[in-house]
């Protein structure tokens, strides 16, 4: 990567550079090469003439295709600069190497449950079976809010609280459907979620999505960890509330008997998530949690890479790095998926990048795939899952999501994560009770601007020219703190309830 004061050519065949600054007409480029016009920061300058329909490169990769002829120096952004159909060599299995695991792996201090799973959080959760039991769960929630009765849970200083999942679906849809299933199939994942000391599912009575029904066809079982109701068979609102702080208050002295031991970081599995991008995205932060994910694999951890949509377009640099062909042609088929859904549906697989991420630079879907991926790291694929599918595979996986923040992380924590990396250049706030969620900043302004949402500032790879992996190493290291309990940003400001968002399976890309 060539370093410039004013911008950067990331591989020798690109067509562009990205501006550090704001660039005006007569800035030098490369090769005597002058700009024309204004580039904002963060977006692309040409450094050679480009014809009509013309293939242009970024990361030595197809970003796109010329609408029109482009002058070297000038600006390349969406005027000039649209998708088009190209041949992917999906190479499939031909870059995989084995990962070369650590010696002596690494450890962090987890929560170990009774059937052996480990946990980041201790949390008492509320499911509900139906949007028409939202507002009774919250209801039960808010009375152990620490914010608003903190003598409430004084008592039991090892319960991370009490949080109230709700969602708008379980009604209404057919009762064999795909939908109900995925729907379940999140509920499931949530209900067996080790950040979960336990947990009360309630549901309305009459609706689709039967609490019954649920338990037999995800193989749950109530006990003393799970408790069920619905609020028909209760008398009503007051009472199911009533009902359900009880059972609630019943599960704290037991949630509270929890202490954290050092294990293996094997049984840590980290959701992978980046929102509000920017053109940045792909040099800095993206890298940056791709240098901590191949820390993560080689101690025998998990990484789960997501977002679809967000990975259209680069899907060959993951397909080359399969373990198997067999797994390469999986995550095709997931993309094939989504074309056929997209079509179905008159709509669009390429209508990415949203509004925010042009404004910060980026131009095509290609594009932030290509700086997208980037968050994976360098190691093999492993498996590809399904939405909300358990990750039982190590490693660094991928789960067919929306590319929708809350949908996905959704997803991901359904299978297991038991943590969330963020990345972002435009500066999401985000949560994901139970598990804890970091965010890392593409850009010093963002940080400067909102540090108290970011956990760590990666434009210190830019401004000061900070080793990607050194920041990957000290990265690694907040991962592993904060699953040790050490509480995120976005933990602090009581995020996480709101952001649970089963999938209705449509086209949100």
């Amino acid at each position: 990567m060539l370093k410039k004061a004013q911008f950067l050519l990331l591989n020798p065949q690109d067509d562009v550079v990205v501006a550090l600054e704001q660039l005006i007409s007569g800035a030098q480029l490369v090769d005597g090469v002058q700009v024309s016009g204004l580039i904002p920061a963060g977006h692309k300058a040409a450094i050679r003439p480009i014809a009509q329909g013309q293939p242009i490169r970024r990361y030595g990769q197809i970003i796109g295709f010329a609408k029109k002829a482009i002058s070297a120096g000038q600006h390349v952004h969406t005027h000039n600069l649209a998708v088009g159909e190209f041949e992917k060599d999906y190479r499939f299995s031909e870059d995989y190497v084995p990962t070369a695991m650590a010696q002596a792996g690494d450890t962090f201090q987890g929560i170990v449950r009774e059937d052996g799973q480990v946990a980041t959080r201790n949390y008492i959760g509320i499911l509900t079976s139906v949007n028409c039991s939202a507002t009774v769960a919250r209801a039960i929630a808010d009375h152990f809010r620490r914010d608003l009765r903190p003598d409430v849970l004084e008592p039991f200083p090892h319960v991370d609280g009490v949080v109230a999942l709700t969602h708008g679906a379980g009604c209404a849809v057919d009762a064999q459907g795909e939908g109900l299933a995925v729907l379940q199939r999140t509920l499931a994942g949530y209900a067996r979620h080790p950040n979960f000391s336990s947990l009360l599912i309630i549901g309305l009575g009459c609706e689709t999505n039967q609490i019954a029904t649920l338990m037999k066809s995800q193989n749950l079982a109530e006990g003393g960890r799970l408790r069920t109701f619905n609020i028909q068979d209760s008398g009503g609102t007051p009472k199911s509330i009533a009902k359900g702080i009880q059972l609630i208050e019943d599960m704290l002295p037991a949630a509270n008997q929890v202490s954290r031991v050092a294990v293996p970081v094997s049984h840590l599995k980290v959701g992978l998530q980046c929102g509000g991008s920017d053109s940045y995205s792909g040099i800095t932060a993206n890298p940056v949690l791709g240098a901590a994910v191949d820390l993560l694999v080689r101690n025998g951890g998990t990484a789960i890479l997501s977002e679809t949509p967000e990975i259209y377009g680069a899907e060959h640099l993951l397909t080359s790095r399969a373990v198997t062909p067999r797994i390469g042609r999986k995550l095709v088929d997931v993309i094939d998926w989504w074309k056929e859904l997209c079509e179905r549906n008159n709509a669009a697989l390429d209508n990415n990048p949203s509004a925010g991420n042009k404004a910060g630079g980026l131009t095509t879907v290609f594009e932030k795939s290509l700086g997208g991926i980037a968050k994976g790291g360098t190691t093999g694929l492993m498996e590809v899952y399904q939405y909300a599918e358990p990750v039982e595979q190590t490693g660094l996986v991928f789960m067919n999501t929306p590319g929708y923040d809350p949908i996905s992380a959704t997803g991901q924590v359904a299978g297991g994560a038991n943590l969330i990396c963020f990345t972002t250049g435009r500066g999401s706030a985000y949560g994901c009770a139970p598990s804890p969620s970091l965010k890392l900043a593409t850009n010093t302004i963002l940080w400067n601007r909102q540090q108290d949402d970011m956990d760590i500032n990666c434009g210190s790879v830019i401004d000061e020219g900070v080793d990607i992996a050194q920041l990957g190493r000290e990265f690694y290291q907040m991962m592993l703190d904060c699953a040790s309990g050490q509480r995120s940003k976005s933990e602090i400001h009581g995020y996480g309830q709101n952001e649970f968002v089963p999938w209705q399976l449509s086209v949100i890309t």
